[in-house]
């Protein structure tokens, strides 16, 4: 080997292990608030700050994250959407909760779950997450997922799997959809519609053209874990105006010029993360695609992706 195919090896391999150093020691804890600003209310609304988390996977012993979430609270915002895989070791609960209390005690929340709020982590082939989603259920689940719910909801947080609900926040009524995980086959469409169906009536249109008499119809908001293409349309069709999701990580990592390589679901990979929108033939929604906050505690790595809270604005279009 000549000099110069040497001092190329070692510049390769210098830049090698500064990537893997980068990505699983310092990016990965470089946790960032992703800020968006979206039109969707109606004349002379208030703004509303829906501050949206995701994929924590927390493990009991990260503790800078526990307390940057719990820092959280200092953004006030007027809404929280926990969109699911919180989880990320089986005696998580109770630091989780930690976590989360300062923001769920004062503000009103909803969330749905995410697969690895029912099954602990175990190391899957990286090269195969990468090719295809890893979508199965056929474990039994390790995670006691009642008590999870149960502890979100004493915390005041609103269960959203499967259900619809109604908020006013800030003077502007707001109705929420919520599926529990596709990913793991636990969404069902049909008693989230139930639930829709069953909100008071004065909360939603029922002249079907999106109009409550003088009153300006409701926003809805459609939560679901795992962003595939059939339960965005379930939720698209029922006249959602904002979408959110997580799931994807963003793809963990991204290349640059490139982006994400997998979203690990069907969606397509250029709305892995961060705002687009989500349509059909007759409907269209901004969609927010959380990268999340961590990720599998055997994947210990980010590269361009930094983890992440998102915080949507949401104001009057005259705005």
């Amino acid at each position: 080997m000549g000099n110069s195919s040497r001092r190329a090896a070692v510049a390769l391999g210098a830049a090698a292990a500064g990537v893997a150093v980068w990505s699983t020691l310092i990016e990965r804890r470089l946790f960032t608030v992703r800020r968006h600003t979206l039109p969707v209310l109606p004349a002379d609304a208030a703004p509303i700050r829906v501050l949206q988390l995701s994929d924590l996977h927390l493990a009991p012993w990260q503790t800078n994250k526990i307390n940057w979430v719990r820092s959280l609270a200092d953004l006030r915002p007027d809404l929280v959407v926990l969109t699911g895989d919180l989880m990320g070791h089986l005696q998580a609960r109770h630091a989780l909760l930690q976590a989360l209390q300062p923001l769920l005690s004062e503000t009103p929340a909803v969330f749905v779950h995410g697969s690895n709020d029912y099954y602990g982590p175990i190391w899957k082939n990286p090269v195969k997450y990468v090719l295809e989603p890893s979508r199965s259920s056929t474990r039994e689940p390790d995670i006691d997922n009642v008590a999870l719910t149960r502890g979100l909801e004493q915390l005041g947080a609103i269960d959203l799997n499967n259900s619809a609900i109604a908020l006013t926040v800030r003077g502007t009524k707001l109705e929420l959809l919520g599926l529990n995980d596709p990913h793991i086959r636990y969404d069902d469409a049909d008693a989230m519609r139930e639930a829709l169906a069953a909100l008071p009536s004065d909360s939603t249109g029922a002249a079907g053209d999106g109009s409550t008499g003088g009153a300006p119809a409701p926003l809805r908001i459609g939560v679901v874990h795992a962003p595939y293409q059939e339960p965005l349309g379930a939720l698209l069709s029922e006249g959602t105006d904002l979408l959110l999701a997580g799931h994807t990580h963003g793809g963990q990592v991204r290349v640059p010029g490139v982006g994400a390589l997998t979203s690990n679901c069907d969606l397509p990979t250029s709305q892995a993360r961060g705002l687009s929108v989500w349509y059909d033939a007759h409907r269209a929604a901004f969609l927010n695609v959380s990268a999340g906050l961590g990720n599998s505690i055997y994947a210990p790595v980010r590269f361009c992706c930094r983890p992440e809270a998102s915080l949507l604005t949401l104001e009057s279009a005259q705005s």
